[in-house]
């Protein structure tokens, strides 16, 4: 079973890396930005709010309409974006998984 991508799947990952360099706390003076990969397409987006300004966290607010699944009663925040995005970081214009920007941090580079 695929599990689609949700705020408390977020919650659950930050729980899973808390203390690493997988979370933007632990790598955000490692140049790394919050940033969610569908893996159907490829494509990188950068965590933005909904009003579109860059986000220090991971925020689904931000997702274009092609990712997202379901939004709030008020349809100002999204609920659940398709199972294909999954949550990482951007550096130097690549995009790493939790665990790539763990181990980056860890090995300091």
């Amino acid at each position: 079973m695929t599990r689609v991508m949700t705020k408390q799947r977020l919650e659950r990952e930050n729980l899973v890396f808390r203390y690493t360099g997988g979370v933007s706390q632990g790598n955000r003076c490692s140049g790394f930005t919050p940033a969610f990969r569908d893996t159907d397409s490829g494509v990188v987006y950068l965590s933005r709010s909904a009003c579109g300004d860059l986000a220090p966290f991971h925020c689904l607010d931000g997702l274009p309409d092609e990712l997202v699944l379901e939004r709030d009663a008020t349809g100002d925040h999204v609920v659940v974006v398709k199972s294909t995005v999954e949550a990482g970081f951007v550096r130097d214009g690549l995009f790493y998984t939790r665990e790539q920007a763990a181990d980056c941090v860890i090995e300091g580079e």
